[in-house]
């Protein structure tokens, strides 16, 4: 039994259909027999609406309650999310940042994660459910919500992954791995069906936008395995396997 964490963007859980569709890619990797927990972005353009709502009110609004009302959005899809699955059949829990156990520094809307002690999402995992965490937040010393800043549920799902000890971390996103150039520009663009650590950092230091920095550079740090994919298919993605790691052994690899 493998234990798999997902991770999954905006663009994937944007309406009430696509998180029902989430919802069956999740349960069926749990019905093949692997123990899995998930964390989720904010639903489409949530994030960006409840900005512009902020600056709206204040042009200048306090950093403390940017990052509260930033962490609305993860809540929102984390909830929607566990309903679905327990409407396909499955048993799962949602959970906060804070709740899930990511403490940060006190940076409001760059926060760094300083540890994570997942209790309680561990508990809900090695009980056969499924859990389902908000991505992007966490909570600080104070007690105060704060979130990551860009990327920010990449490197939570990293984060979590490696707190659990988990087999691989599946980034899903629109698009089917990492490719040469953007297959949405460029219809050329080639997949690429493994990557180190170290090309995929030089890519994001150019401005690649398919994985943030600090994911990136905290996977390489825990030797995590990654799988970059698209929620829209079945297809193989991207793999970021660990020098010695056989690909051929990673979990979940349809």
């Amino acid at each position: 039994m493998a234990l798999i964490v997902q991770k999954y963007g905006g663009s994937s859980v944007a309406d009430a259909e696509s998180i029902k569709r989430v919802a069956k890619r999740i349960v069926e990797t749990k019905r093949k027999g692997n123990n899995v927990a998930v964390v989720v972005s904010a639903m489409g353009d949530t994030t960006d609406d409840l900005i512009d709502q902020a600056m709206s009110i204040d042009s200048n609004p306090p950093a403390r309650e940017m990052d509260m009302l930033m962490t609305a959005g993860e809540r929102i899809s984390m909830s929607l999310l566990a309903m679905a699955i327990h409407a396909a059949g499955e048993r799962a829990y949602s959970f906060t940042g804070s709740q899930a156990g990511f403490m940060t520094d006190a940076r409001f809307g760059a926060a760094h994660i300083k540890s994570v002690k997942p209790e309680r999402v561990a508990h809900v995992v090695h009980d056969g459910k499924i859990a389902i965490v908000a991505g992007f937040q966490g909570i600080n010393a104070d007690g105060d919500y704060t979130t990551l800043g860009r990327g920010g549920s990449d490197t939570s799902a990293v984060a979590l992954a490696v707190a659990l000890g988990a087999d691989i971390c599946e980034i899903y996103t629109d698009v089917d791995g990492i490719f040469t150039a953007d297959p949405r520009i460029v219809p050329s663009a080639r997949r690429i069906p493994s990557i180190s650590y170290d090309a995929i950092l030089e890519m994001a230091s150019c401005g690649s936008k398919v994985l943030a920095l600090r994911c990136v550079e905290y996977a390489q740090r825990f030797n995590m395995p990654l799988h970059v994919r698209s929620s829209f298919s079945h297809r193989m993605g991207t793999l970021v396997v660990p020098e010695g790691v056989d690909a051929r052994k990673l979990p979940d690899l349809e």
